[in-house]
Order: structure tokens, then C-alpha cells, then sequence
């Protein structure tokens, strides 16, 4: 800031209570002209009114002047963004008021600042001229665009001129001789108008520091000329250039405009007395500020590019201002303009403003018949829902009606569900409707396919899902009253209402398609429902199907299908209800007793050969056959299948039923039945006489008679003669007689063998017991109790073979616990009379014949219990008999008596 001819005052924004005094050092008249700031604040200069020029850096307090620009009144400069730094300018261009473009270059030495002349170079590169010859350079501005393409503004009082060119990459420091050179022969493009206030000034606006100008505003005697920049372009980057005029209360030639500064939406003309902003959307001024006359006239307004604060100077004052929320009210000059894009992007952080753009935007389109675009907009807005339908129905134009149905149903919350019932319902009715028309029109083909392609997404949308699902039947009821059974199917697959496509399928005699959805999705609940019809027409493709299920399915349920089916089919149809039976008893192994009876009964009805074999694969344990047993008896005998009843009766050990019915088949069968009762020879003998009264008086057959006695060990000659009629000859059986009469004296001779064996076995005992009774074994004075292991002789005591020795108590105490109860109760019985026997007597002076006459009387008694006593305790030793063995898997410590035991460890 010039405070003076000879004073500069420098503030620090960041340190404002320290500003900084800089003299200039001049004695003569000269002053301060113009003052040129880079964007960095790093470098000054400052044209005097004497066609001088001085330099001075922010780091230092003296200003140097520069030599070599002596004798050229500096109008403008073009400060270089690209290459500067805070002792460098790099290379700028200097405009003067003869017209005269230079280049020049600055540059400071931090060791010796001033021992050389800071302008490295000062050379002209370009004249500016209008129609009467040169003219001021009023202002100068050097940008970069893509691919090291560079672009010169410079403007006069009333032309504005480009130059375009390429500086090679590496010689920017060169500077931009060559982009000037190539217009040295002809004219660079420029923009010129007709009026002149004797000077003209440029603003641009940057978004972001160190970023291109977005665009311009050109202040000249006709207007403001404002447009954007495009650096894509090849020869000129002004674009959608258009002219302002000045607003009507200012008068070129009484009050022209003084300076211009370029906002985002707006450009600041500086008038003597005041400040107009004018809005560059609609040229409309938007704001002005006067200023009082005790301030003086305005000399300069400027934008401070780095915080985008605009700085206003008298000659006394310095105002600042702050441009805040500039941008609150374009949303509604976009939407005048018919630029809604735009305007939402400015109002969409304010939802009424957003809206009523919508509403605007979606009305222009309606207007201009745009139905689909209008609709997409209603959708958005707040307006009442009803008077945007109807205004769609009114006009005829379902399909956008459908647009905004559809959006607007998208932009419903979950929880309103009644709306979006509404709409759901009602979008189903316009696409059947719209399906309708256009299936029965040929040329509209084409949009009849994207539309039911656009109905079936409407269908599958997981979003629509739980509505559709919990309406299902309303949508069902839409689909049937237009008859739309292909969108009916396809609905219910979506569902999962298998059921009904399945029924659809079946009515429709499409039992292939109704098959496929049901292995298709496994479900046995419909495969019960359905397998009664399948069967009937596709036998074979349903018992696969219910194969491929395996064991998903119970065949329990299946069997009234299959019964239904079999009563009403040929032979050859039956065997698929064969095949699947067959299936689940060999392969998934069933052991239902319905399936294997159904199986029996069809055996028993179709396959006989089958039917004995699946009896005896069954076996004859009757625990182990799953088959109801008097069932099967009861079915076989109904088919006169009598082979299998005799297997039946032969698992129901049933063996004089069996035999008398294998008579009546086979004599061989019969016999094997005889034989099957291995444990009762009684019934065995009566088996085998049944079969040889059958050869004898049935088939009167001696000779397969005689083959009967044979066969069993247990028929003898005279067991079978009663059968044989008078006349029958001896001769027929004389070896069989004769046999009988052998076997008999061999019998004879075993029993006298037998008794003589016996007689000696008995010789043999009687000395045993002679031999043990004079038995006798010897006890050592030290000899111990087994079980207790005190001395032996204390107290009485037993003496066992093994040499295991016991006092009577102990092995008492050992014995009884492991006696039975009936022994234990016998035993306690036997003590309480010893000791009854071995009270002693209440008087010690009994005549003696009497004590002995008692004692005579009750000692037989005694040694009878002491013997008896002796039996049950004493039978074996408590060690090496049997009680040790059965012992073996007896607990340590008694089960009821656990948890006292371990208590008393703890």
C-alpha cells in the first residue's frame, strides 16, 4: 500500500499489529503509478509516473530499481504461475502504455542481494495496436492448458487478444519468444468492440489456489464481457462468451465503472461512489453498497486470490469484503433458465429447494409432452399424489403413469406399508392392462417383449418381494381375471407356490412340465399330493422321480397312489409300483410294516415266482421279518399260493399246519417241515407219522414207507403197521421187522452195560465216602485265622482240603452276605436253636441220672443243627469255591452305600 510519494506500508495478514514501513529513497517528484503483486505476495513492483520502475522482494526493506525498464510507463504485468518462486519471478511479461509487450525476469541473490541488477532480462516480444496505432496494454494474463500448450490474454481499451503455442518441454525457462513469434507476420485473434472509456480491465475466477481460472469477466466501454474457459480447445479457450451491459443508472461518460473483480456468479463493478454486483446467470444487479462521501471516491478494488477476500481503497480508507453463501439463490436462476440440472446440484443439500426445482423441472417436461422425464420427476417431489395421477390418466399417458408408479414406490420406506400395497396392486393392474393391448397388436412385438420383461422384474424385485408376498392372493386374483395364465405360473414360482404351478400343469395335462417342477425343487409334500394324478400317465417317470428322492420320501405315503394306480393298471404297469417297492425294502432297506405287506400283495398278485423268493430272503426268525405274519398267510392262501404258506408256517412254528398242507403239494416239503422241530421229538415222531399215514393210505405207497422209517430215527416198524391195510404181505417189510428187532437187542445190550457201570460207580462212592470219613488233617499251634489272622485255636474253627483254615465267626461274617435269602433266613433260624439248645441250666445240683437223660436227649438235637449249620457255611471254601468266582464283577463298595463312603474320605 502507497502511503505517499515516498512511503509503502506492508502487512502481514497473518500478523496484522505488525505492519511493516518500506521508503522508496526518492528525492525528485516522482509517484507511485501503479503497484504490480504477484499472486505469492514474494515479489512488488512499482511503476512511477516518471516511466520508472522499482523492485522490492518481501524478504528484504530496500527497493531496487530496475534499470533496464527505464523510459516505459508499465501498464500491466503477466506474472508467471507456473515457474516463480520467492526469489525468482521466472519469466513475465510486462505491458506498457505505448502498447509495447516485454518480457522480463526478475531475480534476487539471498548472499549478495543487490551486488547485480535484480532484471535479468527485459526484451520486447509483441505491439499491441487498434485502428488508430498502438494502444495501452491494459492487461495481461498467462495461463497453461493441456499437452504444455500455453495461452496469452492481453487487452487493450478495446480489443481483447489470444495467443496460442507450445512451449517445448524444458525450455519454459526460456520464456514466450516463440508464442509471440508466430504471430510476428499476421494478427493474433482477438475480440474488439466499438466503445471506449480510455481504458479496459480483465477479472477471471479461480475455485482452488494454484489451479486454471474457470472463467472471465472483460469490463470495456460496450459491457462486461463474460464467458468460461476451455482449455481443450485449439485456437481460443473463451467460450459461451456473452456481454452484460452496464446497469441504466450508470453513465459511461459521468461515472464510468473504475475496476472489476469475477466471482463464481457474480462480477463487482467499482463505481467513485459505490459497488454493484451483478449476477452473470441473468445480468441482474444483486447487490450494491455506497459508500459515504467522508470516505472519498473509490480509487481500486482487487480480489486477494489466495482467501478470495475483495480489498475496496479510498484515499483514506481500505475496506474488506467477505463473499459468504454466494451461491444460496442460483438453484432459483438455474431453474428460471430451464437449467434444473444445475439447480439441483445447488439446492441439494436444502430439500424445499430441491423440491420445488423437481416440481418446476417435471412440469416443463409435461409441457413439452417429455411424459417419462415429467414422471421421473413428479416421483421425486412432494406434491399430492392424486392430482399428479390424475393429470397422467387425463392426458392418456399410461406408460409414464407406470414410470411414476414405480418410482414413487421405490422411494417408500418400509414402514408405509399400506402405500406400497396401493401401488403394487394398482402397478399389476396397468401391465396386465398395457400386456393386454399390446399382445393382441403384431407390430408392437417388440415393446410387448420389454414390457413383459420390465412386469417380470417388477415381479422378482427382492424389494417388492414381502408385499407381493403377503397380497399373493389379490395378485392372483388381477392375474386370473385377465386370463394371464403364463404370468400366473411364473409368479407363483417366484412365491415359491409350487403347489399351484403344479396344479396349473396337471389341468392343463402338461404332466411332463408339472414332474420337473417337483424334482426340480424336492418338495414331498407335493410329491404326496400329486403322485395319485402323475402315476396315472407317467408311471415310469414318477417311480424314477421318487427314486432320485431316495429317502426324502415315505413310501408309506405313497402306497394309496400306488393302490389307486395298481387296481386300475395292467400287469406291465403294475411293475413299476413293483419296482419302487422293490426299491425301498433291497436299497434304502425299509423295515415298515406297510411297505413290505404292500410288496407281499403285490407278489402274491403279479410275480408268484418272486414271492417265495422274497419269503425266504426274509428268513425265518420271526423277530427279524418285517412282513405282518398272518397277513401274508391270509394272501397267499386267498392266491392258492401254497408253497409260501408252508414257508409262512413254518416261521410261525406252526410245523403240523405246514405239513399237512406240504402234503398236499409235495412229500419232500413235508419231510423237511417234520425235521424242523430238532428240540421235541414227541411232535417230530407225530410229524413224520402224519407222513407216513399220508404214503401209506393215500398214496399206498410201501416202498416210499419204508423210505419214511429211514429217514427218521424216531419211527420204528411197529409205529407204522397200523397203517397198512390187512391184505399187505410181510414181505414188503420183513428187513424193516428185522431191523426194528437188532436195534432192539443192541438196546438190551447197552442198558445191561450201562447198569453194570453203574453198580461199580456206586462201589466206588461207598468207599470214597469210607476213605473220607477217616480223613484227617493237622493244625500247628501257630496256625492263623485266614480271614482275620489271629491265632486259630482261640476259637472254633474249619479246616478245608485247600489248607485254607477259618475261625467259625469269620467265615461266617464271609459266607453270609453272599448266601440267597431263602439260605440266610434258614441259617439265622438254625442259629436262635443252637443256641436255645446251649442255655445252661438253672440249677448246678441236679441228680445225675437226670443230667444225663437230658443231655442224651439233647445232644442228637445239637450235632443235627451244628450239621446242618455246617452244610450252608462250610459246603466249600470261601476262597477257592464258587462264591470267590461269583464274586468277580461285585462292586468293592456296595452302590447304595457310594456316597457314604466317599464322605467319609473327604
Amino acid at each position: 500500500m502507497s502511503l505517499g510519494k515516498d512511503t509503502l506500508l506492508r502487512i502481514d495478514l497473518g500478523k496484522p499489529d505488525e505492519p511493516n514501513q518500506v521508503e522508496l529513497g526518492r528525492k525528485d517528484e516522482a509517484k507511485v503509478y501503479k503497484m504490480f503483486l504477484d499472486h505469492t505476495g514474494s515479489h512488488l513492483l512499482i511503476a512511477l509516473n516518471t516511466s520508472e520502475c522499482l523492485y522490492l522482494n518481501r524478504s528484504v526493506q530496500k527497493v531496487r530499481a530496475l534499470s533496464r525498464w527505464k523510459g516505459h510507463l508499465i501498464e500491466s504485468v503477466g506474472w508467471n504461475k507456473f515457474l516463480g518462486s520467492e526469489t525468482n519471478t521466472g519469466p513475465i511479461l510486462v505491458g506498457t502504455a505505448q502498447g509495447q509487450i516485454y518480457e522480463a525476469e526478475i531475480s534476487v541473490s539471498e548472499g549478495s542481494l543487490f551486488s547485480t541488477n535484480p532484471d535479468q532480462y527485459f526484451r520486447q516480444v509483441y505491439t499491441l495496436e487498434e485502428e488508430s496505432g498502438p494502444a495501452p496494454v491494459c492487461c495481461l494474463e498467462i495461463e497453461r492448458g493441456i499437452e504444455g500448450k500455453f495461452f496469452i490474454i492481453a487487452t487493450t481499451r478495446k480489443r481483447l487478444f489470444q495467443f496460442v503455442g507450445k512451449v517445448p518441454e524444458g525450455t519454459e525457462q526460456q520464456g514466450f519468444s516463440s508464442i509471440f513469434a508466430m504471430h510476428a507476420d499476421h494478427l493474433p485473434s482477438f475480440r474488439e468492440f466499438p466503445a471506449s472509456f480510455g481504458f479496459s480491465e480483465i477479472a477471471f475466477y479461480t475455485p482452488k489456489l494454484r489451479s486454471n481460472p474457470r472463467s472471465f469477466a472483460w469490463m470495456m466501454g460496450n459491457g462486461v464481457l463474460y464467458g468460461t474457459l476451455d482449455y481443450s480447445r485449439p485456437d481460443s479457450i473463451l467460450s459461451d462468451e456473452r456481454v452484460w451491459v452496464y446497469p441504466s443508472d450508470i453513465d459511461i461518460t459521468v461515472n464510468k465503472p473504475i475496476s472489476i473483480v469475477l466471482t463464481q456468479f457474480h462480477f463487482l463493478l467499482l463505481l467513485p461512489d459505490r459497488v454493484k454486483a451483478v449476477c452473470t446467470l441473468n445480468g441482474q444487479v444483486v447487490f450494491q453498497d455506497l459508500f459515504l462521501e467522508k470516505f472519498g471516491l473509490l480509487t481500486r478494488m482487487i480480489k486477494d486470490p489466495t482467501v478470495q477476500q475483495i480489498w475496496i481503497h479510498t484515499e483514506k480508507v481500505v475496506f474488506r469484503y467477505h463473499v459468504q453463501r454466494e451461491s444460496r439463490d442460483v438453484w432459483k436462476m438455474y431453474m428460471n433458465m430451464n437449467k434444473f440440472d444445475l439447480a439441483k446440484e445447488y439446492c441439494k443439500d436444502r430439500p424445499e429447494c430441491l423440491d420445488i426445482v423437481l416440481a418446476k423441472e417435471a412440469e416443463h417436461c409435461f409441457q413439452n409432452k417429455r411424459y417419462l422425464d415429467s414422471a421421473k420427476c413428479y416421483a421425486l417431489t412432494q406434491n399430492y399424489f392424486e392430482e399428479i395421477a390424475l393429470k397422467f390418466i387425463e392426458a392418456r399417458q399410461e406408460e409414464a403413469l407406470m414410470e411414476f408408479l414405480i418410482k414413487k414406490l421405490s422411494n417408500l420406506k418400509p414402514s408405509e406399508k399400506t402405500q406400497t400395497t396401493l401401488l403394487t396392486t394398482w402397478l399389476t393392474e396397468l401391465y396386465l392392462n398395457w400386456l393386454g393391448i399390446l399382445e393382441g397388436d403384431p407390430s408392437q412385438r417388440n415393446l410387448y417383449l420389454d414390457t413383459r420383461e420390465k412386469f417380470r422384474t417388477f415381479l422378482s424385485s427382492p424389494k417388492n418381494k414381502d408385499c407381493l408376498f403377503n397380497n399373493r392372493a389379490s395378485i392372483y386374483e388381477l392375474l386370473a381375471s385377465h386370463g394371464d395364465t403364463e404370468h400366473m405360473v411364473y409368479f407363483a414360482v417366484i412365491m415359491q407356490d409350487y403347489e399351484r404351478v403344479v396344479a396349473h400343469h396337471c389341468q392343463h395335462d402338461e404332466y411332463d412340465e408339472a414332474l420337473n417342477v417337483l424334482s426340480r425343487h424336492r418338495d414331498e409334500k407335493l410329491f404326496y399330493k400329486f403322485s395319485p394324478v402323475l402315476i396315472q400317465h407317467i408311471p415310469k417317470k414318477v417311480v424314477d422321480a421318487w427314486i432320485s428322492m431316495g429317502s426324502r420320501l415315505d413310501a408309506r405315503n405313497l402306497i394309496p397312489a400306488l393302490v389307486n394306480y395298481s387296481q386300475s393298471a395292467s400287469t406291465q404297469q403294475i411293475n413299476e409300483a413293483i419296482r419302487y417297492m422293490e426299491f425301498c425294502v433291497y436299497q434304502l432297506e425299509e423295515t415298515q410294516q406297510a411297505i413290505h405287506n404292500y410288496l407281499l400283495s403285490l407278489y402274491a398278485l403279479c410275480r408268484p415266482d418272486s414271492l417265495l423268493s422274497y419269503l425266504e430272503q426274509a428268513g425265518t426268525n420271526p423277530n427279524r421279518i418285517h412282513y405282518d405274519l398272518k397277513y401274508a398267510l391270509r394272501l397267499c392262501a386267498e392266491h392258492g399260493h401254497n408253497h409260501a404258506c408252508v414257508h409262512i408256517y413254518k416261521v410261525m412254528e406252526l410245523y403240523e399246519e405246514a405239513v399237512d398242507l406240504a402234503l398236499q403239494v409235495d412229500v419232500d416239503l413235508a419231510k423237511s417241515c417234520a425235521d424242523l422241530p430238532e428240540d421235541d421229538e414227541e411232535l417230530r415222531k407225530k410229524l413224520w407219522l402224519k407222513i407216513a399215514r399220508h404214503v401209506v393210505q393215500e398214496e399206498k405207497d410201501v416202498k416210499k414207507a419204508m423210505a419214511c422209517l429211514s429217514s427218521c430215527a424216531l419211527l420204528k416198524i411197529e409205529d407204522v403197521l397200523p397203517f397198512f391195510p390187512d391184505f399187505v404181505t410181510i414181505d414188503h417189510f420183513k428187513e424193516a421187522i428185522c431191523n426194528s428187532l437188532e436195534d432192539y437187542n443192541k438196546h438190551i445190550e447197552e442198558l445191561k452195560r450201562e447198569m453194570e457201570e453203574a453198580t461199580q460207580s456206586a462201589k466206588r462212592i461207598r468207599e470214597d465216602i469210607q476213605e473220607m470219613r477217616n480223613k484227617y488233617g493237622s493244625v500247628e499251634p501257630q496256625e492263623k485265622c485266614a480271614a482275620c489272622d489271629f491265632p486259630l485255636l482261640n476259637r472254633p474253627f474249619y479246616l478245608f482240603l485247600c489248607g485254607h483254615m477259618f475261625h467259625y465267626d469269620c467265615l461266617l461274617q464271609a459266607v453270609f452276605p453272599n448266601l440267597p435269602a431263602y439260605k440266610q433266613a434258614k441259617l439265622e433260624d438254625l442259629q436262635k436253636k443252637l443256641a436255645a439248645t446251649s442255655q445252661p441250666s438253672k440249677s448246678h445240683h441236679r441228680p445225675k441220672d437226670a443230667d444225663t437223660i437230658s443231655l442224651g436227649k439233647g445232644q442228637q438235637s445239637r450235632e443235627q443243627i451244628k450239621a446242618d449249620i455246617d452244610d450252608i457255611v462250610a459246603a466249600e471254601c470261601v476262597y477257592c469255591g464258587e462264591l470267590m468266582i461269583r464274586s468277580i464283577d461285585k462292586p468293592f463298595i456296595d452302590p447304595q452305600k457310594y456316597e457314604e463312603e466317599m464322605q467319609s474320605w473327604l
